[in-house]
């Protein structure tokens, strides 16, 4: 960029060796300056310039281009004699040039400090030396209809931060209470989930009014264009993941099978975890936050084995045809260990009672599931059954290809230190 920006293909014999210096060393040092440089045009005239350098910085402070801006002063230099002034002196000559060109002259002259206090200008700012004035590089916003958001305005990032959050905890409590097939009926829960419901729903009105990023790397603010976009692809995902399935599995009159029904539709909300990693790509280049990201995934994932983990053994801990319980379930295991056995409710209502509380059976399977993608697991929690055997293998494979992942992005991040 500098070898380019000194205007080197303008030199000429009569350009000042030691200008050409100082031009070259304002571009390295990323300073500003202004120079009367004697450079060539196409046809090889030699004329007289102003030459402004000022670095233009982005958002960083970051020096990301220069402005070069030129003025002809040739008439200031060496005033030319025509047909109209022959005969004239050379101060006659300069005098009729400055006259002819008030406009330049107005340009020129420099201001006094009252002017510069109350009313800088242009030119003033462009010769200051402080990088605190330099024109700074933003993008200018496009013009939009009042009712269409800019996808990247504070108000769209920071809603987009919500539901991010908002996302995460969807990914982390819906795979648990589909699980421990758990009916809302805790008031409170009740309300955060509703909360939840209510802000997804007003995101999808939001997206119907905020613009994209067409295919070629324009900003697409048509009304028509925006909705037709997020039809045709987050619109069906979006929707599905507002509906209130909590709400309707609070409701006591709700048979087993329709609950469980509204709580494995409520899985299609984990969908929404891709427009996650699309809003997390550009922090993916700091060290830091790819630690703290791989950190997060790898609970994530440790927390969704866990509730697939309890699914297979609270499946298979009872034999349906036989109503008898299995001794070798690593559920059973569990409540015997603990002192709290599965019994047979005989004269009450038929089935199966007791057993580990749903607290002390999330934690034992997310135990079970950290152990087993960090090492081979202690032994203290073993699956028995055939089921659990082959989910066991899965994981450990899971976990072998999580850490070689690791691993390898450890060796790249550290290779671009």
């Amino acid at each position: 960029m500098h070898r380019s920006s000194t205007c080197n293909f303008m030199y000429g014999d009569l350009t000042d060796k030691n200008t050409i210096d100082s031009i070259k060393q304002t571009f390295h040092s990323y300073e500003s300056n202004f120079y009367e440089v004697l450079l060539y045009t196409k046809n090889r005239t030699p004329i007289w310039l102003y030459m402004q350098v000022a670095p233009i910085r982005n958002e960083n402070d970051k020096v990301v281009l220069f402005l070069c801006t030129f003025r002809d002063i040739t008439l200031f230099k060496q005033p030319i004699e025509d047909e109209s002034t022959k005969g004239w002196t050379k101060f006659a000559r300069l005098t009729r040039a400055l006259t002819n060109n008030r406009n330049v002259v107005q340009q020129m002259a420099p201001l006094n400090k009252t002017e510069v206090a109350h009313k800088p200008s242009r030119l003033a700012e462009a010769l200051q030396l402080g990088s605190d004035i330099l024109p700074q590089y933003k993008q200018e916003a496009p013009k939009t209809p009042p009712h269409i958001i800019l996808h990247y305005c504070t108000f769209k990032t920071t809603w987009d931060w919500v539901i991010l959050i908002l996302t995460f905890y969807t990914a982390i409590m819906v795979p648990y209470n589909v699980s421990f097939r758990t009916k809302q009926n805790n008031l409170a829960w009740l309300v955060v989930d509703s909360v939840v419901d209510v802000i997804f729903l007003i995101d999808i009105v939001l997206n119907f009014h905020t613009t994209f990023v067409g295919p070629a790397g324009e900003v697409i603010s048509d009304a028509k264009l925006i909705r037709m976009n997020y039809l045709k692809t987050w619109f069906v995902i979006d929707l599905l993941s507002c509906l209130p399935y909590d709400i309707i599995n609070a409701f006591e009159h709700v048979n087993d099978g329709l609950s469980s029904l509204f709580s494995s539709l409520k899985v299609i909300r984990l969908l929404r975890l891709g427009r996650v990693a699309r809003k997390l790509d550009h922090y993916l280049e700091y060290g830091a936050a790819v630690l703290v990201l791989l950190v997060c995934v790898f609970g994530l994932v440790a927390h969704w084995l866990a509730c697939i983990w309890y699914s297979i053994g609270d499946y298979e801990v009872i034999d349906e045809t036989t109503n008898t319980i299995k001794t070798d379930s690593w559920l059973y295991q569990l409540a015997m260990s603990i002192g709290t056995p599965y019994r047979y409710n005989a004269s009450g209502t038929g089935q199966w009672e007791g057993g580990p509380n749903k607290d002390t059976l999330y934690i034992s399977s997310l135990y079970f599931t950290m152990t087993s993608l960090t090492t081979i697991g202690f032994g203290n929690i073993a699956p028995t059954t055939d089921g659990e055997k082959i989910f066991s293998v899965a994981m450990m494979m899971v976990g072998c290809k999580y850490f070689t992942a690791s691993e390898h992005d450890s060796k790249v991040q550290w290779c671009q230190t």
